[in-house]
């Protein structure tokens, strides 16, 4: 196969950085922190770095109690058979082992809480934790009374109740108050997924991502999110990437993504090389300003030709690896990402919207997508290599997602509204006969009557319906979710859904 071919011109790949971006306030300090952050960055520009240590450390505490009256019961739910104390030493012991593989510090109650007493000194000692989430287990129907009372001394609550433990009258007002997070199940699975939002929410706030572009540094945040920005000049990654050398380590990075790969079209061995030298490049960008994802203005910098090849493969290896890269200096679309990666464990495709008005599907494209599609420890989806479609340069990867799967769409308009929608994935698109990115393939929307319709740009699509997980993070941690409206304008009649 010839990968040596001159290349050509063709598509595009998004927008330049949002408008929001100016109205950002400036913070003192900004050098004086990125030179302490570089002073602690050991060894020569060429050392690989361990992408653990990019990730934030989000120390997280979760105090846990259970309610109930005590036993043994007589009649009523869950009923005298039931083995209180066996299911009280059980879940305890799983919710345990849970939070552990969560890095949360669980501090459950060592004995039940059984009477109103016991309440009031549970909140006094929240009062003294100050614990990110406080869980609460219920073995009996006659105490949501307690669960009532604890929900609303204001800490992110989740409500556990075992089937046995309720009916739909006690779950139905509770269930939707803001700061709740309700589980009627059995499901230990559901209890980690709550767990792992309170785990995301520290991780968000002890995130700080790093935003590329322009030539001024300064420092702005997500105040209802509490991730801090900082801002560089994109010279900053430039010059570094033209002394990064070429090591072990980005030969072996651009040896993998091709072994790997399922066909190479236009990406050259100096392609991959570039590639990879970007890659160790951002690492080295990331540490030394401390900082845990990034976005840049990539398709700046290839068009003033600053750089010789586009970010794209580079973004896929650490969005596999859990580390945000996000395009063309979009801060909420990185936010975006980083929310995905956190709180559904996967990565993120920030994508171009394109309506198919044939089909009635929306087309979501980008020159850049992670692979392992259903969570950072899964297999990698198929990929080929591609070249960046606009410039024709460099290495992108055209990811092949699965036909027939359902898929979410994300995107936080502003710090604390986010919209979230959900589809199924048709078929992949191929460039050509197609124009635009290299990811590319079709959804038809749920909910949505007209594909034109749909919310947003640069939304994240994420495999798998995770709407529900969205809503439950939305209400546990205050944020607001908007949704692309159902109805077509000329059919919504009152509807303003």
């Amino acid at each position: 196969m010839d990968h040596s071919r001159p290349h050509h011109r063709c598509c595009t790949c998004g927008l330049s950085r949002r408008g929001f971006l100016s109205g950002m306030a400036m913070m003192a300090g900004a050098g004086a922190l990125a030179a302490r952050a570089r002073a602690t960055v050991p060894g020569d520009l060429g050392d690989d770095i361990d992408v653990d240590a990019l990730r934030p450390s989000a120390p997280t505490k979760v105090m846990m109690g259970v309610l109930r009256y005590p036993p043994p019961y007589w009649l009523g739910w869950p009923g005298t058979s039931y083995d209180v104390e066996g299911h009280r030493t059980r879940f305890t012991s799983e919710i345990r082992r849970t939070a552990a593989g969560l890095g949360i510090r669980l501090k459950p109650e060592e004995a039940a809480i059984e009477d109103d007493a016991a309440v009031a000194a549970f909140l006094a000692r929240a009062e003294d934790e100050r614990p990110d989430a406080i869980l609460v287990m219920l073995q009996h129907l006659g105490v949501w009374h307690w669960a009532q009372r604890i929900a609303d001394a204001g800490w992110p609550t989740i409500v556990f109740s075992p089937i046995g433990t309720s009916f739909t009258g006690h779950v139905l007002e509770i269930s939707r108050q803001p700061g709740v997070h309700v589980i009627s199940s059995l499901e230990i699975e559901a209890v980690e997924q709550a767990l792992r939002m309170v785990k995301a929410k520290r991780m968000m706030e002890d995130t700080r991502l790093l935003v590329i572009a322009g030539s001024q540094r300064y420092e702005s945040a997500l105040p209802a999110l509490g991730t801090k920005v900082r801002h560089i000049p994109r010279r900053t990654f430039r010059d570094t990437f033209e002394q990064m050398p070429e090591t072990a380590e980005s030969r072996a990075v651009a040896d993998a993504i091709a072994d790997e790969a399922k066909d190479i079209v236009e990406p050259t061995r100096e392609d991959l090389l570039n590639m990879a030298r970007t890659y160790t490049t951002a690492k080295r960008v990331l540490a030394e300003e401390g900082a845990h994802g990034l976005s840049m203005d990539c398709l700046g910098m290839v068009g003033a030709r600053v750089v010789p090849t586009p970010p794209c493969g580079a973004w896929t290896l650490l969005q596999d690896q859990g580390i945000t890269a996000g395009c063309e200096a979009d801060l909420f679309g990185a936010t975006s990402l980083l929310f995905v990666s956190h709180v559904l464990g996967r990565p993120g495709f920030m994508n171009d919207p394109v309506a198919e008005t044939f089909k009635n599907r929306l087309i979501v494209a980008h020159c850049t997508s992670g692979t392992r599609l259903g969570g950072f420890g899964g297999p990698k989806t198929p990929y080929i290599l591609r070249s960046h479609s606009e410039s024709d340069l460099g290495v992108s990867t055209q990811v092949l997602w699965p036909e027939g799967e359902k898929c979410t769409l994300v995107r936080f308009t502003e710090p604390g509204t986010i919209i979230v929608d959900t589809g199924t994935i048709e078929e992949n698109v191929q460039t050509p006969p197609a124009g635009g990115c290299r990811t590319s393939f079709e959804v038809t929307m749920d909910r949505v009557e007209d594909a034109r319709d749909v919310l947003g740009f640069h939304q994240v699509v994420t495999l798998g319906d995770h709407r529900r997980t969205v809503q439950a993070y939305a209400q546990l941690f205050g944020l607001e979710v908007t949704h692309s409206p159902e109805r077509a304008p000329e059919n919504r009649g009152d509807d303003h859904r």
